[in-house]
């Protein structure tokens, strides 16, 4: 038996859906433990692409069951698009395949509507959230008002939850924001809809996952985000409105941690962040914009492109250490193919002439900070087709001993490309 837990090192967007896509055949579970559809995994099998927002990224797989633990927020429509959209590809997602938890909590569409409304006021100082109603979702369920995937099935109970909640949301959307109110009837109507679609798929994940281990099956913890956009961790308040670190697999699917084994941190070779929100590394010039096209650095949920930068090792260490991480991913090398020299940032500088090896709290002073760059050789030779580490050109050894040194954890495996095959495996996960 063994657990291992993948989560995104950096701002997001590490290609965790590979790596977990990879990882799927040594498991019999996947278990997506926190965020909504706001994050979006992608997957290329086959010459095949699909794009996951909350189904976990083992899906793909025929004998393997996914979860979608209590820890996520559900907006069942967007569930069911993606169920349907899967299907009509080929790809098997009944009840016994796709588990969804009766405690998650549900996203309805005075969330999305207030998450709008929000941005739209702000301006010129919005966060840049994807507008999914994923923030307004959390603070629901902090505030003990949420409606969950079991209120679905209970139709007189769905009903109070929802006229409470759009009574109190209609005030602030017409008196404050302007916006047009919202009709309980029609909601309840529509998610009684939704409800009646999803409960086959409907359980106790906790329990089930807990049957899983006791039998001796392997499971795997997919998190969406990254660390820097954890709520308590990360860039606050440019930040996500969950906890993406390690951690968080125990709540949000409800598991011990002493049944957790180890933690795989996704690292892309460079750094990308989409959104508002300190960038240290942040490059707005040609490199930038070379990284971002040749990385296809375009959000797969919005389609917004990604703000790109060189890698940023005192991000990446901060992640090892509040996840844990025993072995490092590393995804996108390939990317960097092509460039003469590529640099990476060990510590950061202030104004004041001192160095800092680890992220400030304060976004006033994490402003001040300047990178301090290593800079490397860069490479030309093709890497897609390489599946030994030591096939690698020197420089992308060289480059790769030292993010692991500072990092302060090993290599696991290194992605050369989108495909499954496009990749090196350093070290056995299961």
């Amino acid at each position: 038996m063994a657990c291992v837990v993948v989560v995104g090192s950096q701002w997001g967007d590490e290609g965790k859906g590979k790596v977990v896509d990879l990882l799927t055949e040594g498991v019999s579970g996947i278990v997506r433990f926190q965020g909504g559809n706001n994050a979006g995994h992608t997957l290329v099998v086959g010459g095949e692409k699909f794009i996951l927002h909350l189904i976990p990224s083992g899906i793909l797989y025929a004998d393997k069951t996914s979860y979608i633990g209590n820890g996520v927020v559900v907006d069942p429509e967007v569930l069911l698009m993606e169920i349907d959209r899967l299907i009509s590809r080929g790809v098997e997602v009944g009840p016994q395949r796709l588990r969804l938890s009766e405690r998650a909590q549900v996203i309805m569409p005075y969330h999305k509507a207030l998450d709008l409304a929000r941005e739209k006021a702000k301006g010129g100082a919005a966060i840049g959230t994807t507008g999914r109603g994923i923030g307004p979702c959390y603070e629901d369920k902090a505030a003990r008002v949420g409606v969950r995937v079991c209120d679905l099935l209970e139709p007189e109970l769905l009903k109070a939850k929802i006229e409470a909640n759009v009574k109190e949301k209609n005030f602030w959307l017409t008196s404050y924001y302007q916006e047009p109110a919202l009709d309980p009837a029609a909601i309840l109507e529509q998610y009684l809809a939704y409800g009646r679609r999803l409960a086959p798929h409907v359980t106790d994940v906790s329990l089930e996952l807990d049957g899983l281990l006791k039998a001796g099956k392997n499971l795997l913890f997919e998190g969406a985000q990254g660390t820097h956009l954890d709520i308590d961790h990360g860039t606050y308040p440019y930040v996500t409105s969950s906890n993406p670190v390690a951690g968080s697999a125990c709540t949000g699917a409800g598991v011990g941690v002493t049944r957790l084994n180890s933690v795989q941190g996704l690292v892309k070779a460079y750094t990308t962040r989409v959104g508002g929100g300190p960038f240290p590394t942040e490059l707005l010039d040609a490199t930038g914009e070379w990284l971002r096209d040749k990385g296809g650095e375009f959000g797969s949920t919005t389609g917004r492109p990604r703000r790109c930068g060189w890698l940023d090792a005192v991000v990446v260490r901060h992640a090892v250490r509040l996840s844990g991480i025993t072995g490092l991913c590393i995804t996108k090398l390939d990317v960097l193919t092509g460039l003469d020299k590529i640099k990476l940032c060990v510590a950061y500088r202030l104004p004041d002439g001192s160095t800092l090896e680890a992220l400030p709290a304060s976004l006033t002073r994490l402003a001040q900070c300047q990178p301090v760059y290593e800079e490397f050789a860069g490479w030309r030779d093709d890497l897609t087709g390489i599946r030994r580490y030591e096939d690698l050109p020197q420089a992308c050894r060289v480059y790769l001993g030292r993010l692991s040194e500072l990092a302060g954890a090993p290599l696991t495996l290194v992605s050369v490309g989108p495909e499954r095959e496009s990749t090196i495996m350093l070290k056995k996960v299961f």
